[in-house]
């Protein structure tokens, strides 16, 4: 089963100083690249993070802060990295969640003005859950029958997330092979931010999904409170959640 594909679709997988969006930096990115035609490339990058790698993080996937001393910084390789992506679908396991809202972080504090409004996001994982509820190496073996060599190596998770999409859609007729329905599918819930810090109502309307406004429209708080702008845009909070703030504001001062 090949993907039929109207785009290529880059599946990538990143190795981090951690779990924290905001604050962790890429320590190693792996891309796969699928062209409508069939061709495929790969590139995989060790990163300088810039910032120490605790040793809990080294012990998952084996990245000293020594290995990478030498690498290139992200804002380095940006460039690269984006002009691989640009214009395409985007694909991993769990990159809803993680991946892809760490990538735009980095992307946008390297000065890269990342977004997706003219992609998709396919997450295996999400897919995976709803089919079966495992584990990468799991699934791997479940639906490959295959070992996962190099677990937490990005450039094996990588390879491994593009063997289990291909083995999903010939083992579910209901799956279409589609990649705009196959992200509708993955997607768990609809949001504006990539940190879900700002979803959606049953109207479209943009609202929060955290503090003290939560499930209450942007518009409306940017309105009665710009305070709340303010203290967001100044304080602690991921790139690309006050972009978007930023965009709806803009707006929102474009329609009065």
């Amino acid at each position: 089963m090949e993907l039929k594909l109207s785009k290529p679709i880059c599946f990538f997988d990143l190795e981090t100083t951690g779990i924290d969006i905001g604050k962790d930096r890429i320590v190693e990115i792996s891309i796969f690249k699928v062209f409508p035609n069939g061709n495929k490339e790969s590139k995989t990058w060790l990163v300088n993070p810039t910032i120490p790698i605790p040793a809990q993080t080294t012990a998952v996937h084996g990245i000293t802060d020594e290995k990478v001393a030498n690498e290139p910084t992200f804002k380095e390789l940006a460039s690269q990295v984006h002009n691989m992506i640009k214009d395409c679908d985007l694909g991993g396991f769990n990159s809803d969640r993680f991946d892809i809202p760490l990538l735009a972080e980095e992307l946008l504090r390297a000065g890269v003005d990342f977004d997706m409004k003219n992609s998709v996001s396919v997450d295996v994982q999400t897919i995976f859950h709803k089919k079966e509820e495992r584990t990468l190496s799991a699934a791997l073996k479940f639906y490959c029958g295959q070992d996962l060599e190099n677990a937490h190596s990005a450039e094996a998770d990588t390879m491994a997330t593009y063997e289990i999409l291909k083995a999903q859609l010939e083992r579910y007729p209901d799956l279409e092979n589609d990649m705009k329905l196959l992200s509708e599918f993955s997607t768990r819930k609809k949001i504006a931010d990539f940190a879900g810090m700002i979803s959606f109502d049953k109207e479209g309307n943009e609202i929060f999904s955290f503090g003290k406004h939560k499930g209450v429209k942007v518009d409306t708080i940017l309105e009665k409170e710009p305070g709340y702008f303010s203290w967001i845009q100044n304080a602690d909070f991921p790139l690309y959640t006050k972009k978007v703030l930023i965009a709806i504001k803009l707006r929102k001062l474009n329609t009065k």
